[in-house]
């Protein structure tokens, strides 16, 4: 203890001071190279995640003792990389998260036993629009739901009942197709009892109406015309871009169709009768007969008796015949009805612009050349049966083949693939490779420029490894001895050369005081010649 308190006295207070400063930032910095390299790589769990949901995911990593990060106020999750699966697996086994909003599970909890009906009903109600929230968010591109249900109960003594309805607010990436928006209104429709999808409203996060929920019947599946038409012009588009980008190219062709709708509702009856189909229905045949006799015109008591003859001989007598016949017949008879609904389609036009070829000539560049004409027929002749072309209906196609102001695309090399395809490194890894490199490099700065020079002065200093007797020479090092106990003549000659430095800088230390202090010194040199030999 006495030589290590001796080496730091020697040392002096100011490099001790130093010495401890830079242990403490070495210990400070290679533990947090440490902490930084064991850390696992951290990775989204769920995002957007609601107050309630973040809270009960939270609770559960720390029942698992699983490091957590939180980023924008709890709403995103990260967890390890390699337990992401793991905890998405496990937490759904859970039931989270349950999409922030309340469903089945609230009569769970609930004591059903002092439970009013009113409640219940509000329960229930409650459950209903949770679940259909949750329903809905499973769909693609749709964010986040809330559904409103008006569940109107019949009044007593009335014979009419109220119909429900319900209105939706989405928050969506991007923007709806109108199936979906359709399939949305009746997926509604179909959870609730007595809802038309007619009675759906639906509202995105910007005020904008996607579905009007008073469009009457009349409307098919509550659509509106302009939506049918366009619907139909995107399917058609589709369908002939699909076909002729297949001969031209993908993106070297311009595809635009125009439908003229007819929105009327058309009802037509007609009776036909067929005078050749008579079947007989009933027939009657009536005949009358009737025989009468005059005695000379006088009419007596005598001549109206039965069995009385006149005399004289017989009379004149009259006799009439009649015969009737009716036939009734049937005549068959065509009632036909005919309905034609709106949105029947008048005429189609169709304009379709395609890009020519293009070919390198001797110096690389590209030349553009039109297509020939059969190939333009061919590819009309493709596009009239891929819309059901009809003369008589007036449709119109053009293929016109005009130069793109546009450039084709330089094709992008393909991706490396084996071997190569192994060092496909993700953002993430480039990120942790750098942060690697810049505390690698960072440590070998701190070993070279500060602890190396520490190290060596600290050695250079210590007495006790300096020879007795003998000066250190100039790099620090001690002169060696030889067997006789005498320095070697190399070391002798460095000892003199270490001894002449000496010499010289005492002598040059003589003279600047004796220049500072000239009667100072005169002094001293007379009390020198004074003094006897």
């Amino acid at each position: 203890m006495q030589s290590l308190l001796g080496f730091l006295k020697g040392l002096g207070a100011a490099r001790v001071m130093a010495m401890i400063a830079v242990t403490v930032a070495l210990l400070g910095f290679f533990a947090f190279v440490i902490m930084r390299v064991s850390q696992p790589q951290m990775t989204t769990l769920y995002t957007d995640l609601s107050v309630e949901d973040s809270s009960s995911i939270i609770k559960e990593l720390e029942r698992q003792a699983i490091p957590f990060e939180m980023r924008n106020d709890g709403a995103i999750l990260m967890v390890p990389k390699d337990k992401v699966t793991r905890l998405r697996m496990k937490l759904a086994e859970g039931g989270l998260p349950k999409g922030g909003g309340v469903g089945y599970e609230i009569f769970d909890k609930s004591d059903a036993l002092g439970t009013t009906s009113f409640v219940q009903n509000i329960n229930h109600l409650r459950a209903l629009e949770g679940e259909l929230s949750r329903t809905i968010r499973a769909i693609d591109r749709v964010q986040a739901a809330r559904v409103h249900l008006v569940l109107p109960e019949r009044p007593l003594f009335s014979r009419e009942t109220p119909e429900p309805s319900a209105s939706i607010v989405l928050r969506v990436r991007g923007a709806l197709e109108p199936q979906q928006v359709r399939a949305i209104r009746h997926l509604v429709a179909s959870a609730v009892n007595g809802l038309k999808p007619q009675r759906v409203s639906i509202v995105d996060e910007g005020g904008q109406l996607l579905a009007d929920g008073s469009a009457t019947a009349s409307s098919a599946d509550g659509t509106a015309g302009d939506e049918r038409r366009t619907a139909f012009e995107k399917r058609m588009r589709g369908e002939i871009e699909a076909i002729v980008s297949s001969v031209v190219g993908s993106g070297r062709a311009r595809v635009q169709v125009t439908a003229d709708f007819d929105y009327n509702k058309i009802t037509q009856t007609s009776d036909k009768f067929d005078p050749e189909g008579r079947v007989l229905r009933s027939s009657q045949t009536r005949e009358e007969q009737s025989q009468t006799s005059a005695a000379d015109g006088q009419v007596t008591v005598n001549n109206e008796l039965p069995g009385n003859q006149a005399p004289g001989g017989a009379g004149a007598r009259d006799q009439s015949k009649k015969s009737e016949e009716t036939n009734n017949y049937e005549i068959s008879r065509v009632t036909k009805t005919e309905v034609t609904e709106a949105g029947r389609v008048n005429r189609l036009s169709v304009a379709v612009l395609v890009d020519g070829t293009y070919t390198k000539n001797e110096k690389g560049e590209l030349v553009y050349a039109e297509r020939p004409k059969e190939q333009l027929d061919r590819i009309a002749a493709l596009v009239r049966s891929a819309i059901g072309f009809d003369q008589k209906r007036g449709d119109q196609i053009e293929v016109v083949n005009l130069k793109f102001a546009e450039a084709p695309q330089v094709e992008k090399l393909p991706e490396p693939a084996g071997l190569l395809g192994m060092f496909q490194f993700t953002k993430d890894d480039i990120m942790n490779m750098i942060q690697l490199g810049v505390m690698f490099v960072l440590g070998l700065v701190v070993v070279f420029m500060v602890i190396r020079p520490l190290v060596k002065r600290v050695l250079a200093s210590d007495p006790s490894s300096e020879a007795p007797g003998l000066p250190a020479l100039a790099d620090g090092s001690v002169p060696q001895i030889g067997a006789d106990g005498q320095p070697t003549g190399t070391s002798m000659i460095d000892i003199a050369q270490v001894q002449g430095q000496v010499h010289a800088q005492s002598v040059h230390r003589v003279g600047e005081l004796a220049e500072r202090n000239p009667n100072e010194t005169a002094a001293i040199v007379r009390q020198w010649l004074a003094e006897p030999a």
